[in-house]
């Protein structure tokens, strides 16, 4: 008990050092994944709209293609792109906007966290949160990109809500879902979780401030609903085996909740997308093919054995996690509950918005599906982090040695060279090259 107390003093010591150091960290790692990233079809989209709004005035009223559902409702997808242009006409410009709102993302949730948790287990959260491959992996012209923002300023502001009636936080929890609708099709996981916190009673709504949001929604809305009555095009799914699907599909196959599930476990491991691994070629390490695909293989021994291993311990967090849980969650709280079980309850209000939305669900989730998802994923990490510390007086230090010296190796490893970044890439001349076109 005495060492490890001695040990975790060099992190009280020294934590705000320790946690800037860290910010730093994450910003490098955040500009060497969007240098190298790897445009596509889905950023594409994004660049052609950005930049016909700022430079020629023509402002689409609809977004990225889906798949299964058409194009994504609404201005936002453009805006995000087009404002910062007339700010500063760089690509970096909406790039650094997107680096921006992740950093918000963290510090809205920092907030709570440092609040609620040990300091150790506030580094704890630097580190899974800002240093995160599922995370840093998004640094890039992705309409799911913007996403983290809106599911932090979520969380954020209905954890304010609990104590009292608000304009601003019922105004800014409302717009978070109405802003989410405008960037991907998984925002009713948003509204799932916001009708479990206000039927359970364990938020206090402000209905002026309900009102204004969604007149501001509905408003920026209307172009796209004109649009969406006169042009068939933007209602047409590129992938045509979504019409032999319907609302409910997900539920009756019963295998997309599954994976839907796995994704939560997933995002609090080690065990991140393949995107990150798989497409690594080490022709940088050298120009022998036998040397190339024996560190290939090493790096995935290395991925995959760390990814197996940190599940067993995600398992450990959520069942303590849920063993928390169970005794509040058909319990009528109202607001006599205090901050961590809140915290508990939105936690389930998360587990029960998955299940809904995967069993309505069209289609079966990939990763990106769920990232609205991935920061609530790793609250578990800290209840468990939180009961080590104070009820087996174990240290943090060396796991958030290990955790960050293995996620910076990685984060190293996927920005030079995977399936969508590369030491070749340059984002700014493919993203001019484009423009220019």
């Amino acid at each position: 008990m005495q060492n490890s107390l001695q040990t975790d003093t060099f992190i009280t010591k020294h934590f705000h050092l320790l946690f800037f150091v860290g910010i730093a960290i994450g910003l490098l790692l955040s500009y060497m994944y969007a240098n190298h990233q790897i445009l596509t079809n889905d950023q594409t989209q994004m660049i052609d709209r950005g930049y016909a709004a700022a430079h020629q005035g023509i402002w689409s009223s609809h977004g990225n293609v889906a798949s299964s559902v058409g194009n994504v409702p609404g201005y936002l997808s453009t805006a995000v792109i087009a404002l910062p242009l007339t700010l500063w006409d760089s690509p970096w410009a909406p790039m650094s906007f997107i680096i921006l709102l992740h950093l918000v993302a963290f510090l809205l949730m920092d907030s709570i966290v440092k609040e609620q948790f040990d300091q150790r287990v506030r580094l704890l959260f630097l580190v899974l949160f800002w240093l995160n491959p599922w995370f840093l992996f998004e640094n890039r012209f992705y309409n799911p990109s913007f996403l983290f923002f809106f599911a932090a300023l979520h969380f954020w502001s209905a954890y304010h809500m609990r104590e009292k009636k608000s304009f601003i936080y019922t105004f800014l929890h409302l717009l978070s879902i109405g802003m989410s609708m405008q960037l991907h099709y998984s925002w009713p996981i948003l509204a799932v979780i916001s009708s479990y916190l206000f039927y359970r009673g364990i938020i206090k709504v402000h209905w002026l401030g309900f009102i204004s949001a969604a007149l501001v929604i509905v408003v920026s809305l209307i172009p796209y609903l004109q649009e969406y009555l006169s042009n068939d095009a933007i209602k047409a799914r590129p992938d045509k085996a979504g019409d032999e699907r319907y609302i409910g599909w997900g539920g009756v196959h019963v295998y997309p909740v599954l994976k839907a599930f796995i994704y939560w476990f997933r995002y609090a491991s080690f065990l991140f997308t393949n995107k990150l691994v798989l497409g690594a070629s080490f022709e940088w390490i050298s120009s022998v093919e036998i040397i190339q695909k024996a560190v290939m293989y090493l790096y995935r021994a290395i991925f995959f054995t760390a990814g197996a291993i940190s599940l067993w311990f995600v398992w450990k967090a959520n069942r303590y996690t849920w063993r928390a849980l169970k005794p509040y969650i058909l319990r009528r709280s109202g607001f006599d509950i205090n901050a961590k079980q809140w915290i508990l309850l939105y936690l389930f209000g998360v587990l029960l918005a998955i299940f809904i939305s995967a069993s309505l669900s069209p289609i079966v989730f990939v990763h990106w599906h769920l990232l609205l998802t991935f920061i609530f994923a790793l609250l578990p990490l800290l209840f468990y982090a939180q009961q080590q510390i104070k009820d087996e007086n174990r240290s943090l230090t060396k796991p958030l040695i290990i955790i960050a010296s293995y996620l910076i190796f990685i984060n190293i490893m996927a920005s030079h060279d995977s399936e969508r970044f590369s030491y070749k890439a340059d984002f700014k001349q493919q993203t001019l090259k484009r423009v220019n076109q």
